[in-house]
């Protein structure tokens, strides 16, 4: 078989596989031996689709694309679906017909593909990526009527199903009757059986809040009226309470304790004044006795050197020929140095 044909197999022949060969018998001149030249190769009992669906199958259940834990839950109340299918097919007038009469404010985006025949899987994988881009859509339904294994081939394709498994959204697979399985059914984060089916479980959430909403529009009615009843029996507690009841009788007992503040702060002034002045006084007395014009009253004077301030308190501090000034309680003496002697000189000095 040339390389070219074996690509085309759509199955990896291996050894004990029953096939059936079709080609043509030749004869390699240079040995004389037979061979047969094959272009076409089926797989014994089975075809080559049936071959390729199982390979892939295999393929992915090992890299984890059908595990349960990667799939996602549907929104329970989804706005607007994003449908990918044939728009001339009967799935799609299935899709919009059930879900108009189930919730007719549901809103249908359709990005339409061939579902069928050569290049279909390209245009769904295009389809599901132009929806992954938009920020209106709350998930998707990919899908078809039924068919043949051959009709629904594209649904088994490779490029389908990672398109499947990458997309933002969550997927609801619908492709066939309930008898048929593909691969996008096993990627899916949900699969449904038929095409109206997708469209009732996508509506599901909505019905069953309206078949629920009078129960709660009654607990809704039951709870407002328990809370307005609790508020007036709060309100009819306060128009009987002493405080809203007799406010003439609360305003004069504030007024009282206002009146009785102010007599007890006028009280407690005056006596901090009183004895801060008494504190003043016995200072100011003190003050004097130390003032140095109490020791002039007194009789004593004071000597300093003239235009000085300190008084003189050593004798070494002046020199013959200084001017000093004498302060007495009457007035001040101006008088020259003309000696300045110490104490013990003048002690020692005999008396006349």
């Amino acid at each position: 078989m040339w390389k070219g044909t074996g690509q085309r197999l759509g199955f990896d022949p291996s050894d004990g596989l029953r096939v059936r060969a079709f080609g043509q018998l030749t004869v390699y001149p240079p040995q004389g031996t037979y061979q047969l030249v094959v272009a076409q190769m089926l797989a014994a009992g089975i075809g080559p689709l049936e071959v390729a669906f199982q390979k892939l199958k295999e393929k992915l259940l090992a890299e984890g694309l059908f595990d349960a834990a990667r799939k996602r839950p549907l929104p329970s109340l989804p706005l607007t679906v994003g449908v990918v299918t044939s728009p001339t097919g009967a799935a799609f007038v299935d899709i919009t017909r059930t879900i108009s009469e189930r919730f007719a404010g549901m809103r249908i985006i359709l990005c339409p593909a061939r579902v069928q025949g050569q290049g279909a899987a390209e245009e769904i994988v295009a389809a599901i990526a132009v929806l992954n881009r938009r920020d209106d859509v709350d998930l998707l339904i990919v899908g078809r009527g039924g068919g043949s294994l051959e009709d629904l081939w594209p649904f088994n394709e490779e490029i389908v199903a990672r398109a499947i498994a990458a997309s933002r959204l969550p997927v609801i697979s619908a492709v066939g009757h309930e008898v048929d399985f593909t691969i996008a059914d096993l990627v899916a984060d949900y699969r449904a059986a038929t095409p109206t089916a997708a469209a009732q479980i996508v509506t599901e959430g909505w019905l069953r809040l309206r078949e629920e909403l009078p129960f709660l529009s009654r607990r809704l009615g039951q709870s407002v009226g328990q809370f307005v009843q609790t508020r007036r029996d709060h309100l009819a507690r306060l128009a009987t309470s002493h405080a809203l009841g007799k406010p003439a009788d609360r305003l004069g007992h504030w007024a009282q304790r206002l009146d009785d503040t102010s007599d007890r702060l006028a009280r407690s002034i005056g006596q901090k004044v009183a004895a801060d002045r008494q504190r003043l006084e016995s200072g100011a007395g003190r003050l004097a006795t130390l003032s140095p014009l109490g020791v002039l009253r007194r009789g004593y004077s004071i000597t300093r050197r003239k235009g000085d301030v300190a008084a003189l308190r050593d004798v070494a501090s002046v020199r013959p020929g200084d001017a000093i000034e004498t302060l007495l309680d009457s007035g001040v003496i101006t008088s020259q140095v003309e000696k300045a002697e110490s104490k013990e000189i003048a002690d020692a000095r005999p008396s006349r």
